[in-house]
């Protein structure tokens, strides 16, 4: 589980937004929530001595580890970058994998688990890296400001959060601002968008039979949507 480490939020009749850290923000911290009792265990707060600011989203590969996002953390006066991490399930060893990315969010895998894709919010950039082995990922020259190669950028003022793939390779992306999932082939073209209730569309996995059936978080007024998918979504690794 990513701990971003907290919120302060905003509520306008009944539309809540995040407006910066929380007042008691201390770090964040990749945790593991045992379903049955409820305990809770922190396996990584510092990678290198250096703190997690905000983890956001996570994806497992079948090496035994998993790929998170760190989003930052956003001040009145400053932000403070995140980082790409890999980690093992064990809690035995973190690394960061890719840097100077601004506002990471959405991470997610290709089924054949060797390419990974990494989108960012304020830029509204969705991002892919080879993986080279567990945890390594190939980096593309300058001018890419992150060693991702682009994928897709979409126009205009849009944000982009959380993502899952379908079984089919392409990338389904939650949209912030337009709000929906704006859904992307590999090659980079936006194949559809499929328009949300609210602005605030965070985050998409699929389920059901078939894994036909899309959940879909609307955080402003805090719904979760089931909807059906026209394709299935790709099965997760279960670590």
């Amino acid at each position: 589980m990513c701990n971003n480490g907290g919120f302060s939020w905003r509520t306008d009749d009944g539309y809540s937004r995040p407006i910066g850290a929380a007042s008691d923000y201390d770090g964040g911290s990749i945790q593991r929530v045992n379903l049955v009792t409820g305990s809770v265990e922190t396996l990584y707060t510092h990678c290198q001595g250096v703190p997690l600011h905000g983890p956001n989203d996570i994806v497992f590969d079948d090496q035994g580890g998993f790929w998170f996002t760190d989003f930052g953390k956003k001040f009145d006066d400053r932000i403070m970058l995140g980082y790409l991490y890999y980690a093992r399930c064990d809690g035995s060893s973190i690394r960061r994998a890719a840097k100077h990315l601004l506002t990471p969010n959405g991470v997610g895998l290709s089924p054949d688990g060797r390419m990974l894709y990494v989108s960012e919010t304020e830029t509204s950039r969705l991002w892919r890296y080879p993986i080279t082995a567990p945890g390594e990922l190939g980096q593309e020259p300058w001018s890419s400001p992150n060693g991702g190669k682009l994928v897709h950028g979409l126009p205009g003022y849009q944000r982009l959060d959380s993502m899952a793939l379908e079984e089919s390779g392409n990338i389904c992306v939650a949209t912030l601002v337009d709000g929906g999932i704006s859904v992307f082939s590999p090659q980079g073209d936006l194949l559809e968008f499929h328009e949300a209730p609210e602005g605030y569309c965070t985050n998409i996995c699929f389920g059901g039979s078939n894994l036909q059936t899309a959940y879909i978080t609307l955080s402003g007024y805090g719904q979760l949507l089931a909807v059906p998918w026209p394709r299935p979504g790709l099965r997760l690794n279960n670590q």
